[in-house]
C-alpha cells in the first residue's frame, strides 16, 4: 500500500553550522517550496536556540527532525571513559533539543566520529558492538523518556569501518529497545554498501526510524540512476511511515565540503537540490506541488 508521507530538507544543503539567523532565512523558503519537514543539525549545543526555533516552526507549520554531528572526539566505543561520557552527554542534550522542537527522532552515525576507520576482525567487531550497546543504552533510555527515537545510521566504508550495512546495524543494536532505538537509513550510503537497497530495506522492517534521501552523487533525488519507485515501495512494504528528508551539502563551507567530499557543484544551485528533489519525490509518492521549480527561479 502506498504511504502518503511527509517530505523534508536538511539545512546542511545550504549552510554549516546552522544559526538562528540562517534558520530564520531558510525555514520560510523551505516551507514555501512545499516541504513539510526541516531537518536541523546540532553540530554544537548552543548553535541555535530551541525555544526560538520551536516558535518559528510552529508559525510556519513545519515539523522538525534532528541530526547529530559526530565530529572528532565524539566516540561511544574504543575511547577513554571521559570521551564516552562527554559524547553521551552531548547526545542526551541533543535529545532534549529534539523534544523542545517536537522532533520525533535524532539521527546520525551515533557510534564513532565520521572518518574514523581501522581494520576490524570479527571478534573485535562483536566486542565493539557490545560496547556500543552499553554506551548507547543510557541515551536510548533518556530518549524514550522524552518521546524521542535514536536512529543509528550506517555509513559507507570510506567514512567508518564499524557499521556500513543494515545487517551490521541490526546486529549492533540487537537488545536495545526498538521503541527507542532504530535505524537511520541514508540512500546515499546504501547505494555504495548494499547489494540490493530494496532487500536491505525489507530486512530492516520494524526497525526503520528515519530515512534520508539524495541522488547517488549527493545531488537531487531523481537526477541519478537509482530505482526510486522500488525504494519507496520497499519502504511502504516495510511499514515505515515517516518522512523522506533530502540531505546534501554545500561546497561553500570548507569544513563540511571536506568532511562530505563535496568537490564540485551537485546542481545549478543549492536551492535546486531541494526544489528539484522535492518535485521528483512528490511525483514518486503521488503528491502534487504548487511550489516553484528551479527552472523558474
Amino acid at each position: 500500500m502506498r504511504v502518503t508521507r511527509a517530505l523534508g530538507a536538511n539545512t546542511w544543503i545550504w549552510t554549516s553550522p546552522l544559526t538562528d539567523k540562517t534558520l530564520a532565512e531558510l525555514a520560510p523558503k523551505i516551507r514555501a517550496w512545499g516541504f513539510d519537514v526541516i531537518e536541523l543539525p546540532v553540530e554544537n549545543v548552543g548553535d541555535w536556540d530551541p525555544g526560538r526555533t520551536a516558535t518559528l516552526l510552529d508559525s510556519l507549520g513545519l515539523s522538525a527532525t534532528i541530526v547529530v554531528a559526530m565530529g572528532p572526539g565524539r566516540e561511544l566505543i574504543g575511547a577513554d571513559r571521559e570521551t564516552i561520557t562527554t559524547t553521551r552527554d552531548y547526545l542526551r542534550r541533543v535529545v532534549d533539543i529534539a523534544a523542545a522542537v517536537s522532533a520525533p527522532v535524532i539521527a546520525g552515525p551515533i557510534y564513532t566520529s565520521v572518518g574514523r576507520t581501522w581494520r576490524i576482525g570479527e571478534a573485535e567487531r562483536r566486542g565493539c558492538y557490545e560496547q556500543l550497546r552499553d554506551s548507547l543504552e543510557p541515551v536510548v533510555r533518556h530518549a524514550m523518556g522524552a518521546g524521542v527515537t535514536v536512529a543509528v545510521e550506517p555509513l559507507n566504508r570510506y567514512e567508518t569501518s564499524l557499521i556500513n550495512t543494515v545487517d551490521q546495524a541490526l546486529e549492533a543494536l540487537d537488545g536495545l529497545p526498538a521503541a527507542g532505538c532504530g535505524l537511520g537509513l541514508d540512500i546515499y550510503h546504501m547505494n555504495i554498501e548494499e547489494r540490493s537497497i530494496t532487500e536491505a530495506i525489507r530486512r530492516a522492517a520494524g526497525r526503520i526510524a528515519h530515512v534520508q534521501v539524495c541522488a547517488n552523487d549527493r545531488g537531487a533525488p531523481g537526477a541519478d540512476h537509482l530505482n526510486w519507485p522500488g525504494i519507496i515501495a520497499a519502504l511502504d512494504a516495510a511499514g515505515y511511515p515517516g518522512p523522506l528528508v533530502i540531505e546534501s551539502f554545500t561546497g561553500d563551507n570548507a569544513t563540511i565540503a571536506t568532511a562530505a567530499s563535496i568537490w564540485r557543484p551537485l546542481a545549478k544551485t543549492q536551492d535546486a537540490i531541494a526544489v528539484d528533489g522535492l518535485a521528483f519525490l512528490m511525483g514518486v509518492v503521488g503528491l502534487t506541488s504548487s511550489g516553484p521549480s528551479s527552472s523558474t527561479k
